[in-house]
């Protein structure tokens, strides 16, 4: 057996040589044949225990370290082990561990397997790192400075802008901390640079969001002037972006020239940002010839559309009318950078190329495309509107111009949106007759232009009240376009002046399902429902407008409107109130204030809001009334005056405010004064029985020679009154007995008022038709009601019903007994009536209210 021994330091040609030679000892599956083995197995041969090594980790006492490798030697131990250092086939058996892995010779007899050491228990817990030495503060210090500046700028996104402020400058302290106490360690040669860049930079950035611009430009001074930050140069654009908020544009010009000259050639594009910057201002301070020479540049080396919309600008602030024709050929040329979207269109029967179309058909990528196509559509359009009166003889043949300039480049749908702003340009110049023929044109156009010119023609014809043709043209966009809320509210408007309201009102609903934002279809649909008296339901509508539109005047005026009706005038005082915190100046909206006020019976607010109303629209016949009333209530005749003078001004026709006047001076104390203003009514109404009677009073009392003649005119007057009344109610007797009688001729007869003796007053009072002056209606005014002048001469106030009739106040028997006391027309002075309010709104005052009819594309 030891000639197979071969010790370590032998020569040996391959020391390592036998690895994959067979070792019967590993062979398992011949352990029952081994009868060693099985003899071990049946005696305590195997249940002695290890034997105990010299050195650990051996199973032989004398065993030897620097061991033969890859010995092959026979079965020494009882399990069989080669010895270590044997010789096996000539080959050293290599060397093993000193100690075997997971257990010991030195092991006491059933101790357990553990070779991870769990037995032990856990592991102590890590030692803390002290924090008590400098370096170990300055790191933590600086992790506070960037937690700081990190949070400044979320606060920034946020919207917060004192918060990130404060985060800011809580920064700027703590990196100030830090910079000493790197001094006090003496480490001032390992400061951070980068952080106190950040610290300063971010510091300025905030102090110009907050709008405090000295400091912030302190702070970017601080930064530039420091000449150990790299590329602090460009940091003065920032600094001419604060002075052109400054308005202070030739710093600006100067500070972005400055940065212009320390950015090299190789950022071209942040060059070409400066640039157009430097043009901007000098638009702002009117020097286009400079402003032009950035923007040529610009467009020579890369050109954009804004840039070319800007440089149309300064062409044609200058009038230069070919550089305006150029220029808007090089816009409609500039390059977008987008794909075309035949890349978002399924081209073919692939599942997985289909998926991946409708993954990224919204992606970001594809809405900033979208975005930009649909911004460089705005400025062409914008663009082709302002030059197409300037670059022809006629807008029309400018718009023509730019119309064929569009259809040959990528921008070709934008033609038909050019000839429909052809339209409206028509419209605006008043010339309806060239707008209609425009429109027209597109009948035969695809559907999209077709159904917005079609719903224009509804409009124009809608305003012209030829509702015929208004609803022939919303069928027609209605065809061409269902999805068209513009069509949809046409349609509603016209059954709406036709009085089919429930029809109207789907119409609208419809609108509203197609566009849920038309805040037209809501407010017409809440008209409908007022006229349909379902108040609740027009009240739910206006309260939805108001939450989308919340400054509209009609809007608040129509839940004024609304509340007045629902009997709730107090909910109707404070809409009301709203509303002239909006437009202030709005007489009738304060005349209505003041009436509900008069209804709650508050005379002081009531006298307040009329006289606002009076003071910014003297010519309301209702204020003005009222005013006078007012001041007779209180016994300032003289006071009322004034405003029954300036009735008199705006109704001359009208006898009862002259006589109002007259009236008043008498009850002043002026008799002389009221009897030429009687006088003055007798020459010009010499059949007023009221007149005469106040004449021959008052020549009575103050015992004038004029009183036989003035009585003598009142009998003939008074007498020529009933011939007339009787000769009227004799014809509406024949006219009613030919009636019945079925004859084939009916007898026009005139209306008239019952046969009694009426004062003059009260005949011309009740039958006026004569107009009155109402106040123009106002953009703010459109949807209040409105009374005519038949509805104003029937309501009368109380002191005008009061006077007398002709056979009451002068005679008890005699109807011509001159001896009779005289009676004051307004009633005895301490029991005069007081003013009645005025009657609750109908729903049949809001007739004139318009309609949504913003319909026309802008």
């Amino acid at each position: 057996m030891m000639e197979n021994v071969h010790l370590a330091g032998e020569e040996d040609d391959d020391l390592y040589s036998g690895y994959n030679d067979y070792n019967p000892t590993f062979d398992t599956e011949e352990l029952d044949n081994d009868v060693g083995f099985q003899q071990a197995l049946r005696t305590s041969h195997g249940r002695r225990p290890p034997m105990t090594a010299k050195f650990p980790g051996t199973a032989v006492g004398a065993r030897v370290l620097g061991t033969a490798f890859n010995s092959r030697v026979p079965m020494i131990s009882s399990m069989g082990r080669p010895m270590t250092g044997s010789v096996q086939d000539g080959v050293p058996r290599p060397m093993t561990a000193v100690r075997a892995a997971g257990y010991s010779s030195a092991m006491s007899r059933g101790s357990t397997f553990d070779p991870l050491g769990q037995s032990k228990g856990p592991a102590p817990p890590l030692e803390s790192k002290t924090e008590d030495t400098p370096e170990e503060k300055i790191k933590i210090l600086e992790k506070k400075v960037n937690d700081l500046i990190e949070e400044s700028c979320i606060a920034n996104v946020r919207g917060d802008l004192q918060l990130a402020l404060e985060k800011a400058k809580d920064a700027g302290r703590k990196e100030r901390t830090l910079v000493r106490q790197r001094d006090q360690t003496g480490t001032a040669d390992h400061i951070n640079l980068d952080l106190t860049y950040s610290v300063l930079f971010n510091l300025a950035n905030q102090y110009g969001n907050n709008d405090m611009f000295p400091e912030a430009l302190n702070t970017y001074q601080v930064i530039v002037k420091n000449k150990m930050f790299t590329n602090a140069g460009r940091l003065k654009v920032n600094m001419a972006n604060i002075y052109f908020k400054q308005k202070n544009y030739p710093k600006a010009i100067k500070f972005y020239r400055m940065a212009l000259d320390q950015i090299s050639n190789t950022h071209k594009d942040m060059r070409i940002k400066i640039m157009q910057n430097i043009g901007v201002v000098f638009i702002r301070m009117g020097q286009y010839s400079d402003a032009i020479s950035s923007f040529e540049h610009i467009m020579t080396e890369s050109p954009n559309i804004r840039t070319g919309f800007n440089l149309i600008l300064c062409y044609y602030a200058i009038g230069d009318r070919e550089r305006m024709k150029k220029a808007f050929q090089k816009l409609i040329y500039v390059p977008l950078g987008i794909e075309d979207e035949e890349k978002y269109t399924p081209s073919n029967d692939d599942p997985h190329t289909n998926l991946v179309i409708e993954a990224i058909k919204n992606d970001q990528l594809h809405q900033m495309e979208r975005e930009r196509k649909a911004l460089a559509e705005k400025y062409i359009m914008t663009a082709a509107k302002l030059i197409a009166p300037a670059v022809e003889a006629s807008f029309a043949a400018g718009f023509d111009w730019c119309v064929e300039m569009v259809k040959s480049s990528q921008y070709v749908e934008l033609a038909n949106d050019l000839e429909i702003s052809k339209a409206i340009t028509y419209l605006r110049q008043k010339e309806f007759n060239q707008a209609v023929e425009t429109l027209k044109m597109f009948e035969k156009k695809d559907t999209r232009v077709k159904s917005a010119a079609a719903t224009n023609l509804s409009f124009l014809y809608f305003l012209e009240k030829d509702y015929d043709q208004a609803d022939r043209y919303a069928d027609l966009a209605m065809m061409a376009d269902r999805y068209n809320p513009a069509a949809l509210i046409n349609k509603g408007n016209t059954l709406f002046v036709r009085g089919d309201h429930e029809k109207a009102g789907e119409f609208f609903k419809e609108a509203l399902r197609n566009d849920s934002s038309c805040t037209e279809a809501l407010y017409n649909l809440g008209l409908t429902y007022k006229r349909l008296g379902r108040l609740e339901e027009a009240l739910d509508c206006f309260l939805k407008l108001h939450a989308i539109l919340r400054n509209n005047a009609q809007v608040m005026y129509q839940l004024a409107s609304l509340y007045e009706v629902l009997d709730d005038p107090n909910q109707a005082i404070q809409w009301l109130m709203q509303l002239i915190s909006v437009t202030p100046t709005d007489a009738r909206v304060l005349a209505k204030l003041g009436e509900l006020y008069d209804g709650e019976g508050d005379k002081s607010q009531a006298f307040q809001y009329y006289y606002e109303s009076f003071r910014y629209f003297p010519s309301n016949i209702d204020v003005i009334e009222w005013l006078g009333a007012y001041y007779i209530d209180t016994q300032f005749c003289e006071k009322a005056i004034q405003y029954f003078e300036r009735a008199t001004l705006i109704q001359p026709t009208q006898v009862k405010w002259q006589l109002m006047v007259a009236s008043c001076y008498r009850r002043s104390g002026n008799y002389q004064k009221a009897l030429e203003t009687y006088k003055d009514i007798h020459r010009k109404f010499p059949e007023n029985i009221e007149c005469l009677r106040f004449l021959v009073r008052l020549c009575t009392d103050m015992g004038l020679k004029e009183v036989q003649d003035y009585a003598t005119k009142l009998k003939k007057v008074e007498k020529m009154k009933e011939i007339k009344e009787q000769r009227v109610k004799s014809a509406r007797d024949n006219s009613a007995r030919g009636r019945r009688e079925g004859s084939a001729s009916s007898v026009d007869s005139p209306i008239s008022t019952p046969p009694r003796k009426t004062s003059e007053v009260d005949r011309k009072t009740v039958g006026s038709s004569s107009p009155r002056s109402t106040p123009p209606k106002k953009a703010n005014d459109s949807g209040h009601s409105s009374r005519g002048p038949s509805a104003r001469g029937e309501r009368l106030s109380a002191k005008l019903r009061s006077l007398p009739d002709s056979n009451e106040p002068y005679e008890a028997s005699s109807q011509c007994d001159i001896d009779a006391s005289y009676l004051d027309p307004l009633g005895p002075q301490l029991e005069r009536p007081k003013t009645a309010a005025k009657k609750r709104i109908e729903e049949d005052e809001f007739a004139d209210e318009e309609l949504g009819d913003d319909l026309l594309p802008e």
